[in-house]
């Protein structure tokens, strides 16, 4: 990553937003919004002190400039031992790089007919991710076998992630 130009190298303060549940972050005011993009998010990759991050996109606030949202987040937070009021250190670059299908769900597609990854391949990659993201935030590998499944069902009968199933 060193060969390329960072977007940001900077310490943030992070922040966080009023009422239960709300948000940790960070503003990124040195980045613009892209324009071209679904809510002018922008995909990054780099650190947050020393938590790596791939495919990360920045959103918009309402006056906006770019936040990155940390609550994911609190995985982030723990690993890095930093709550709202405490400064972090953000190296960020673009990332251009496609969505990497893990290995494994590649595996279960080859197991199912191919129609099946047929009717995947053209989803978009924010669809794409949504499936994968919600595979790996499983607590268990059990959970997550199960999520495998459902989604290679919903994939059969041409659901996408957020379509809701007819009854």
């Amino acid at each position: 990553m060193n060969k390329e130009t960072s977007l940001v190298d900077v310490e943030y303060l992070l922040e966080k937003f009023l009422g239960k549940g709300g948000w940790t972050y960070a503003v990124l005011p040195e980045i613009l919004q892209n324009k071209h993009n679904p809510f002018g998010w922008v995909k990054v990759k780099g650190f947050v002190d020393d938590f790596e991050l791939k495919q990360c996109k920045l959103m918009p606030m309402a006056d906006g400039k770019l936040f990155l949202p940390l609550p994911v987040k609190a995985q982030i937070r723990k690993k890095i031992w930093k709550e709202a009021g405490d400064w972090v250190k953000v190296v960020f670059y673009s990332d251009v790089s496609p969505l990497e299908i893990p290995g494994e769900i590649i595996k279960c597609f080859k197991n199912e007919p191919q129609k099946i990854h047929e009717i995947f391949l053209p989803f978009t990659e924010g669809e794409q991710k949504t499936y994968i993201d919600w595979i790996y935030s499983a607590k268990t590998e059990d959970t997550k076998a199960d999520r495998i499944v459902k989604m290679m069902n919903r994939l059969q009968r041409k659901l996408r992630f957020y379509n809701k199933e007819k009854t």
